[in-house]
């Protein structure tokens, strides 16, 4: 934010780390960056709502944004971006708008930034002004002939059932706006396939109900095998869905599950 400041020509205001970091200001300000959960957590609040409203560039980093925030947003005369970017890049070098008339699921690279795909379709980034050489993310995306790109998952987190490479990424987009509560896509393992899709659920989601809209909306080898509630998600620190945790949660939950099943299946003894 220093460097920002120094380049922008803009006035530093200093505030404490927080989750509510607009409410330490008096004035709306020019430039302002949040994570996903100080935005959520300033939607909330009505003096902090109406402070961002008066701010002219948001900037959101450091995990994935809800659809609802977006939608929220789009109420707002803020020109809000989501940016890309990694601790190899120093800061973001890619940003798409996500409200307003030029909003897009789209994100368009700075300039000289250079992108390419592996033949997995790993994401390798160019950015001569801040590296001599190629990073290889592990990023799963798509590109366009003009450098825009969109990131689809990740190839750490692909889930293998019977040699069909599935994206939880792309699941849950597809359940996203049909979905109430938190939720996640993961996996277990089997001996048979190699992996089974696992759906983990909060309780405000009906699993009578979802169960009915896995069937109607996904392709069959993206229906969930196993659906799971649990009354919390594991996440990281900067409020993104923790994978390794969930795949855990997931096993725990699928090895109780089967255990139930083979109590009901012994009889009784005798006496």
């Amino acid at each position: 934010m220093v460097i920002r400041a120094l380049v922008g020509q803009l006035n530093l205001q200093l505030t404490s780390p927080a989750g509510h970091p607009l409410n330490q200001l008096k004035q709306p300000v020019d430039f302002v960056a949040m994570i996903p959960l100080q935005v959520y957590n300033t939607l909330q609040v009505d003096t902090e709502k109406e402070l961002l409203a008066g701010c002219k560039t948001l900037i959101i980093g450091g995990g994935p944004v809800d659809t609802g925030i977006e939608q929220a947003l789009q109420e707002l005369p803020v020109a809000a971006f989501m940016t890309y970017g990694m601790t190899e890049t120093l800061s973001h070098i890619a940003v798409r708008r996500i409200n307003g008339a030029e909003a897009s699921s789209w994100y368009m690279p700075f300039e000289k930034v250079k992108l390419s795909l592996t033949e997995e379709g790993r994401l390798w980034i160019d950015a001569p002004l801040v590296t001599d050489g190629t990073i290889h993310t592990n990023d799963i995306a798509e590109l366009l002939p003009d450098g825009r790109f969109r990131i689809t998952g990740r190839k750490d987190t692909i889930i293998n059932s019977g040699g069909v490479k599935i994206q939880p990424e792309q699941v849950e987009a597809l359940l996203k706006p049909h979905m109430a509560g938190d939720f996640a896509v993961t996996a277990v393992n089997d001996p048979k396939f190699g992996q089974l899709l696992v759906l983990l659920l909060t309780p405000a989601a009906d699993i009578a109900s979802v169960k009915k809209l896995c069937l109607n909306l996904l392709p069959k080898y993206q229906q969930p095998k196993h659906i799971f509630p649990t009354p919390t998600l594991p996440h990281t620190g900067s409020g993104k869905i923790d994978r390794v945790g969930c795949r855990e949660l997931a096993e725990v939950l699928y090895a109780h599950a089967k255990n139930a099943r083979m109590d009901k299946a012994r009889p009784f003894p005798e006496g």
